[in-house]
């Protein structure tokens, strides 16, 4: 299920051999990319490779496909190459309602995990999550490549349009998942990144390398110090028969309430 997942590990789909090891790191969905990680020259060898790669996760992970954006040379053979038993398409720099149409048509109701990486993509991301979009993802480096901007650390430059897409996201009802941190050798970075996309209310973190799929399972659950508060603010909040408190300096209402019985819930539903 969509709404459960917290690790999306991507994966080249010319490499069937590193599709067959990707779940020894328990990712919740393995996505198949046709889109950057292969180049043009070999499109069409990735579209050939794409059965024997979803094959080899049949049955143990959920596997997607990225294929390569609406409107590109490459997409419609994408689309007619997608074998069965796929979990959900993932379509890069969605950022046009003719799009989600032409989407609707082509896919023939398989899931769609809308990438909103383009500045018009983040600022459209409310109109263009219909029911065609099952889930959406937020895409940096391509976000700041459009706008000319410079990509930092700091992550300011994206900070409007991540949020943008999380509400939009949150608005549709469906799951948004947080940009990828390319340098993936930086732990720090990535968990940092992850714990902030949770604050957002993304569901999950696009992975590219599988040390970075552990961080991101850990990093979208709850931590037993938010547990522990909830259970304990929860208890003293309905002693008081559910009216407001002062709990630990805090005064409580039934909106801290709610937010304590979300934090409960977040770990029980995965």
């Amino acid at each position: 299920m969509i709404a459960r997942w917290r690790s999306l590990l991507f994966v080249p789909a010319t490499r069937p051999d590193m599709a067959a090891k990707a779940p020894r790191t328990s990712p919740d969905a393995v996505v198949l990319d046709l889109e950057d990680a292969v180049p043009p020259a070999a499109k069409a060898d990735a579209r050939a490779a794409l059965a024997e790669g979803v094959a080899a996760l049949a049955g143990v992970v959920p596997v997607c496909v990225r294929v390569n954006p609406p409107g590109t040379g490459w997409f419609d053979d994408d689309v007619a190459s997608l074998p069965d038993g796929l979990a959900g398409v993932v379509v890069p720099k969605l950022e046009d309602p003719e799009q989600v149409e032409r989407l609707e048509r082509a896919l023939d109701g398989r899931p769609v995990l809308a990438g909103f990486e383009t500045v018009r993509g983040a600022l459209d991301a409310r109109t263009l999550l219909t029911g065609a979009v099952s889930a959406c993802y937020f895409g940096a480096e391509d976000y700041v490549a459009d706008l000319g901007g410079v990509r930092t650390p700091g992550n300011a430059e994206v900070a409007v349009a991540r949020a943008q897409v999380a509400m939009a996201a949150r608005v549709a009802g469906v799951p948004a998942f947080d940009m990828v941190t390319i340098d993936f050798g930086d732990h720090d970075r990535f968990v940092t990144e992850a714990r902030e996309a949770r604050a957002l209310g993304y569901a999950g973190k696009l992975c590219i390398h599988p040390s970075q799929v552990g961080p991101a399972n850990e990093a979208f659950l709850p931590s037993p110090e938010e547990l522990d508060w909830a259970a304990r603010l929860l208890a003293a909040f309905d002693e008081a028969g559910g009216g407001t408190i002062a709990f630990e300096g805090q005064m409580v209402d039934e909106v801290v309430a709610a937010r304590a019985r979300a934090i409960l819930t977040g770990a029980t539903d995965r």
